[in-house]
């Protein structure tokens, strides 16, 4: 019986100081979830910054391995540096740019039409006298050049190039057995003459410069050409007026020049006027009339 209750008092006992032991144990808080809200702004931007850095780097691991097949070859990987290379890399039989545009000059194609004439050449020591006259023109009249004044016999508005080489046979054909002319200046006038004039100019005169005018004129018709309509008077240029500008009083001329060529001439337009080319030449070689012998008289008429 004793020893019963000895091993229930030994029971009891070591609950007691289990239980004492616990009170004085230190407690542990328990673990809770962390609470997940939202990001602040700085975090955000980094993460869409660590996004696009991600996305650039998986695109140009993309386009390093971008396979391309060249032709006749077989496929090979290229760089993106190989490939903006040869994107920027001219062409090995293209121009420097200044010289493509020298080329591009060079090779603009000749006109479909071209505008001639027939004229009489004015040498210098008639030109340059009447350029001296040109430094009375005021406002807005445009000089004439002294190596481009002509007279013109036959315009021609517009040729096909290859109707050239006829006119070329007709001007040797209506020359060839006339003597050279003697050409001689009279006044100045206006085209019109009436309202605004256009056109400064100065008559000439020449014994059968109409007759020649008419023939050149008759022949080009005969080809099948349009010439102008205007009737024939011989003048020499000397300004075009291009705005409002005054007259300059009327001028007369004591020149004149012996004219041994007519010439086939080809009108170029420019911004600044038309300039003159020579197409062609033809000599004035025949021989002149010889003048008139006088009439012999009878000597018993005088005697009478």
């Amino acid at each position: 019986m004793t020893r019963i209750r000895r091993t229930a008092k030994g029971k009891a006992g070591a609950g007691e100081a289990a239980t004492e032991s616990a009170a004085h144990r230190p407690t542990t808080p328990p673990v809770t979830a962390a609470k997940t809200g939202p990001k602040p702004a700085q975090a955000q931007k980094k993460s869409a910054r660590t996004a696009r850095t991600e996305a650039s780097t998986r695109g140009s691991a993309a386009e390093k391995l971008r396979i391309f097949t060249p032709a006749g070859g077989d496929a090979r990987p290229e760089s993106q540096h190989t490939a903006s290379q040869n994107q920027h890399r001219a062409p090995q039989n293209q121009a420097p740019r200044g010289k493509r545009r020298a080329q591009q000059q060079t090779d603009t194609p000749p006109p479909t039409r071209l505008r001639l004439f027939y004229a009489l050449k004015v040498p210098v020591n008639v030109a340059n006298p009447l350029a001296e006259r040109q430094r009375q023109l005021r406002g807005n009249w445009r000089a004439v050049r002294p190596d481009q004044m002509h007279v013109t016999l036959t315009y021609l508005p517009g040729v096909p190039p290859e109707r050239l080489p006829d006119l070329v046979r007709l001007g040797a054909r209506l020359t060839e057995h006339l003597p050279p002319m003697q050409v001689t200046l009279r006044g100045t006038g206006y085209f019109p003459n009436e309202g605004s004039p256009r056109v400064w100019f100065v008559k000439v005169e020449a014994e059968g410069l109409d007759r020649l005018a008419a023939d050149l004129r008759a022949g080009v018709q005969a080809l099948g050409l349009d010439t102008e309509e205007l009737p024939f008077k011989a003048h020499i240029t000397l300004a075009r007026k291009k705005g409002p500008a005054p007259r300059v009083p009327p001028l007369t001329f004591d020149l004149g020049w012996q004219a041994s060529a007519v010439t086939l001439q080809r009108s170029i337009l420019r911004k600044t006027g038309p300039i003159y080319e020579t197409e062609s030449t033809f000599r004035l070689r025949g021989t002149p009339p010889a003048p008139d012998a006088p009439t012999a008289t009878d000597p018993q008429e005088q005697s009478t």
